[in-house]
This record gives structure tokens, C-alpha cells and sequence, in this order.
């Protein structure tokens, strides 16, 4: 057992011994460096502590979120617990199978319906047998906005609800088309349902940090209040007329403090519009695409059950669970029911739903809502000073602003300082995929759409459609004890890309080698090994091991090098075609 820790003093003191231990310290780093030497920081510049304490005094309070319900709604838009929104997603332009998926949806957990893509003349055919007074439907139509909505509010029944998902300029961020506002007016005026969708998930698509996604969803909101104010709505019945949607992700505590720091943001805008008590924002949380994976689409699955539980624990009103399989195609019956399942488990089993606000309260949680929300404010007044949200896309500003985010991110991953669970680590290259019917193409022309997978993917994919299956020579000094580490790590490196090690010529000639080993091996062994196999006509020498210099090894694999830059290179020296 080790010392019990009891105050942050000796937590300081024992952290300083390990990473000393670790060579991360030196024996002159004071304990007051411990933060510093263990913090990390977010791509939107926010710095996070290995620990949170109110003991700390370099840790701030964050200011009083108040109570469930109320101004500023930090802790949810409602006072009573209730369960989430099972809102599912249907994108087949199939009427006939779109329709029998979304009763079957409707019938087994489902509550709300999101029609992306729908054409507004197969709706009535989409939505029959569905009682509309029931079931909300939320529609994205893009440039066939209006007349989907027509088609909707056309259907039978008085008591519809949902959203027709007017976007412009959301629109305008995926295809670079110029921003339609007057299709805002035009609906609020025939419609009572809701008119307007603030889909920020088109900035996390193209790689936003979180602040940037909420900055960009809270301009684009205020531009959307502005043009119905306009129309002649008062500030309230124009704020009822929002909602917003966000993407959730893996890293749960982003999640949970993302959705809890928009609350707080949008309260802010409805007080300066004079109506604070309308500042609950309707939030509608979704599976982020960008980590969704087409390797390895089974731990897709538990990606999103991650996603899905700090959607709820961040008080979302609607969630939407991507099916695993999404990176492959249109979802069948099996993955769709998993992915509504997945949200009753986390409702009626796991009872988050049961208590508002479950991460309030925690030192972290509040603090990191308190900073994105300061960041995504930044965010939001350089786009009011640009001129709005309109003009900072027009002109580059946000486009520029997500490609350094992008790129940053880009680097991470190729560096394996962001692992991809089945891509970058732990690769099957002997998976077997599902097959699945074609989806429609996204909408394009405006800010990219990534995959953060998809640079080691392409090299896989690369790698299975070579003629003969690439492989690397692995050369082991000393015994099995002495290599073992060293050779599983080369080994899941290279298997990264395709790539296999194989044990020695017998198995066949390549022109790559790899040298793993101890580092007492290496220096006794290394050299001559190296230049024994390029005798042999190996091109290239690695070696499993931090850079050393030794002669004839052409270059070094070790923990946090570019991952990707290694594969590439094999790729060339095995004449893998791109």
C-alpha cells in the first residue's frame, strides 16, 4: 500500500519522486513545478491541471452556476429531471426502406425523428403511419429547405413539433454557397413549429476545438435573432425559435463542460436581448463524425456510449448516436438498433437521466466550463467584429482559424500523441469489415469534411490492395526477455499502415529492416548488425529505440516519433503504391 495522501503539499511531493523516477524531473525541480511539468493544454489554448482542488490558489472559482432550470442555466434548461430525446438519424433516399426503418425506430426507443437529406416530396411517404402529435421531426434540407418544410406543415395533424431546420449559414459553411437569411422570415411566418437549427457540428467536422465550435454556433445564433427581430418577432418568440446542435465526443469531460458552457453563453445573449428567463437553449447533441472510424468499426461502439454518456450527463435535450458502421455506409437494422439501444441502456439502466446535472459541483468540471466558455466568447466577438458570421466565412476568417486547429490536431495523431484505438494502436489486420449499401454523398464546397483516421487508413487501404501483403524483416537481438518489448512495439508501429514484421530471410527477402533489442544489445550488436544487412541489400535500417547514431541504422522508432511519416517512408521503400 502506498502513503495516504493528505493534502496537496504531499501529493506534490509524491508526484515530484515519480517523475524523477521517470527522468521527467530533476533533482533541483522544485514540488511547486508539478502542475506545470503534468498539465496539458486543449487546441483551444485552455490549460488542464492534472489536479483539481480548492486547495489550490492558483486555481480560481468559477463563478456560481446557479440552479437547475435558472438563469444561467449552466446546470440544464430544466428544474425536474427527465430523460433525453432519442432522436434518430435517417439519410436513405429510399422512401420505402426509410419509412419502415423509421417505424421500426419509433417503435423499439426512439422519440423524435431527424430526416437529413429527405426529398420534400417523399416525406408524406416517409412520415405515414407516424403520429406526428407524438413523434417530433427535425428536418435538414439544405438548399430544399422551404419546400421540405412546406411538405411537412402540408401533412395531416395540427400538433406537429420539432424543427424545419432552416440553416443558411450552416450551409454556407458546407458548400461555400452564399447564405439565403431571408428563408428564416419566410418560414417563422407560416410555421408554428420551430424554424431554425444552429448546426455547429459543421465546424467540428472540419476539425474546430471546442471554443471555436461554440463561438461559431453562438454567432451564427445572434445573426439568426437579428434577421427575425427583424421580420418582426419580439427577442422571445425569436429565441424560441432556435436550436442548436453540437457534436459530442469521446473525451467526456469536453463534452459535459462544452454543452454546460453553451447554456451559459446563450443565457448571456438572451439577457442582453432583455429576456433572460427565454436563455434556455435548446441543445441537441450528436455523435461527433470526425472519430468515427471505417477500421476497426467496432470500437465505434463504445467511442459512442462514451459520447452519449457526457451528452446526458452535459444536460442535452436531444441526443442523436451515430450507428458504428456509419464510416461504411448506410446503417442497417442491427447497427441502428444498437445505437438506440445504447441510449435506453444509458436512460432506464444506468439512470443518468435520473439527476440533473451530475458533474456539477466537481472542481474540473466547473472550471473547464468557466474557461471554454471565456474562450468561445473570444471567439464570438472576433466574428462580431469581423463583421458577423456571414462575413468571417466569406472572407477566410473561420476557414483559416479551423486549419490551424486542424493541423495541430493532424499532428498529434500522426504522432500517436493522439492514439486511434484499431487505426494508430492496436491495429487487426486481420479484421473482417461489414459491407454496407452506399450512403449519399455530403454536401461540399465549403470547409473540408475530415476523419481524424483517415491518414492511417488510406495506408491501409493501400497496403490490402497490394499485390503481395508488405513486410518488414525483424531482426531480435538477445533473448526473447531482452526484445519482447521492443519487437511488440515495432510490430503494432508497422501494423499501423498494413505492415507486417516477419522473422527472418527465410520468410522472404525485403528491403526494410527493423533492429529491436536492449539497450545494452544495441550497443554491443547494433552497428555491425546494420551493416550486415545492408550487405544482404536492405535499403533501410530501423531501429526500436531512441536516436542513437549508430552506424548504418538509417532511422529510429520510438514512443511520440511521426508514426506517419515512418509508414509513408515504408510504403515508398516497399513500393507500395499511394
Amino acid at each position: 500500500m502506498g502513503e495516504p495522501v493528505q493534502d496537496l503539499e504531499q501529493w506534490r511531493r509524491l508526484a515530484l519522486g515519480v517523475l524523477r523516477k521517470s527522468g521527467l524531473a530533476g533533482e533541483d525541480t522544485p514540488p511547486e513545478a508539478v502542475v506545470d511539468l503534468l498539465s496539458t493544454e486543449t487546441y483551444d489554448g485552455l490549460r488542464i491541471a492534472p489536479l483539481y482542488s480548492a486547495e489550490d490558489p492558483a486555481q480560481t472559482p468559477a463563478p456560481p452556476a446557479g440552479l437547475p432550470g435558472q438563469v444561467p442555466f449552466v446546470r440544464g434548461g430544466s428544474g425536474a429531471p427527465r430523460p433525453w430525446d432519442v432522436r434518430q438519424r435517417h439519410a436513405d433516399p429510399d422512401a420505402k426502406a426509410t419509412r419502415a426503418a423509421v417505424l421500426d425506430d419509433l417503435e423499439n426507443g426512439a422519440t423524435s425523428l431527424w430526416l437529413a437529406g429527405i426529398a420534400p416530396g417523399d416525406l408524406a411517404e416517409v412520415l405515414d403511419g407516424v403520429y406526428l402529435d407524438l413523434a417530433a421531426v427535425v428536418l435538414d434540407n439544405g438548399a430544399e429547405t422551404v419546400e421540405a418544410a412546406r411538405a411537412f406543415l402540408a401533412l395531416p395533424g395540427d400538433d406537429k413539433s420539432g424543427n424545419l431546420g432552416a440553416d443558411p449559414l450552416g450551409w454556407s459553411a458546407r458548400t461555400g454557397a452564399a447564405a439565403d437569411m431571408s428563408v428564416l422570415a419566410a418560414l417563422s411566418k407560416i410555421s408554428p413549429v420551430p424554424v431554425a437549427t444552429v448546426d455547429a457540428t459543421v465546424y467540428h467536422d472540419a476539425g474546430a476545438g471546442d471554443a471555436e465550435e461554440l463561438g461559431y454556433a453562438t454567432a451564427t445564433g445572434v445573426a439568426y435573432l437579428r434577421e427575425l427581430v427583424a421580420a418582426g418577432l419580439s427577442a422571445g418568440m425569436a429565441l424560441k425559435q432556435l436550436e442548436f446542435r453540437f457534436a459530442a465526443t469521446a473525451d467526456q469531460f469536453a463534452t459535459i463542460a462544452k454543452l454546460r458552457a453553451a447554456r451559459r453563453i446563450w443565457s448571456r445573449v438572451a439577457q442582453v436581448c432583455e429576456v433572460p428567463h427565454l436563455g434556455a437553449q435548446r441543445q441537441h447533441a450528436v455523435t461527433g463524425d470526425p472519430m468515427m472510424t471505417a477500421r476497426d468499426p467496432w470500437v465505434n461502439l463504445l467511442r459512442t456510449t462514451v459520447a452519449c454518456f457526457a451528452a446526458g450527463v452535459g444536460g442535452a435535450d436531444a441526443v442523436t448516436v451515430q450507428p458504428f458502421d456509419a464510416r461504411l455506409g448506410l446503417p442497417d437494422g442491427f447497427s441502428r438498433r444498437i445505437a438506440r439501444n445504447t441510449q435506453s441502456l444509458l436512460i432506464e439502466e444506468s439512470g443518468v437521466a435520473r439527476v440533473l446535472d451530475p458533474a456539477g459541483g466537481s472542481w474540473y468540471t466547473e472550471s473547464l466550463t468557466d474557461a471554454l466558455a471565456h474562450a468561445a466568447w473570444d471567439v464570438f466577438t472576433e466574428v462580431e467584429r469581423a463583421g458577423g458570421m456571414a462575413a468571417a466565412l466569406r472572407g477566410g476568417m473561420v476557414a483559416d482559424r479551423i486549419g490551424a486547429t486542424r493541423q495541430r490536431r493532424a499532428e498529434d495523431v500522426a504522432h500517436r500523441r493522439r492514439p486511434i484505438t484499431g487505426v494508430s494502436e492496436f491495429p487487426d489486420l486481420a479484421e473482417r469489415r461489414p459491407v454496407r449499401a452506399p450512403a449519399p454523398p455530403p454536401p461540399s464546397g465549403g470547409l473540408p469534411r475530415i476523419w481524424y483516421s483517415e491518414s492511417f487508413e488510406r495506408l491501409r487501404d493501400a497496403a490490402d490492395a497490394a499485390a503481395e501483403p508488405p513486410s518488414v524483416r525483424l531482426v531480435a537481438l538477445g533473448s526473447p526477455a531482452a526484445h519482447s518489448a521492443r519487437v511488440s512495439f515495432a510490430s503494432n508501429l508497422f501494423a499501423a499502415g498494413g505492415v507486417r514484421l516477419f522473422a527472418g530471410p527465410a520468410d522472404g527477402p525485403s528491403p526494410v529492416a527493423c533492429i529491436c533489442g536492449s539497450d545494452r544489445s544495441y550497443a554491443e550488436e547494433a552497428a555491425d548488425t546494420a551493416r550486415r544487412l545492408k550487405d544482404e541489400g536492405v535499403r533501410t535500417v530501423w531501429l526500436a529505440g531512441k536516436p542513437a547514431g549508430y552506424d548504418g541504422v538509417d532511422a529510429y522508432l520510438y514512443t511520440g516519433c511521426d508514426a506517419l511519416a515512418v509508414l509513408q517512408q515504408t510504403h515508398r521503400d516497399l513500393g507500395v503504391a499511394p
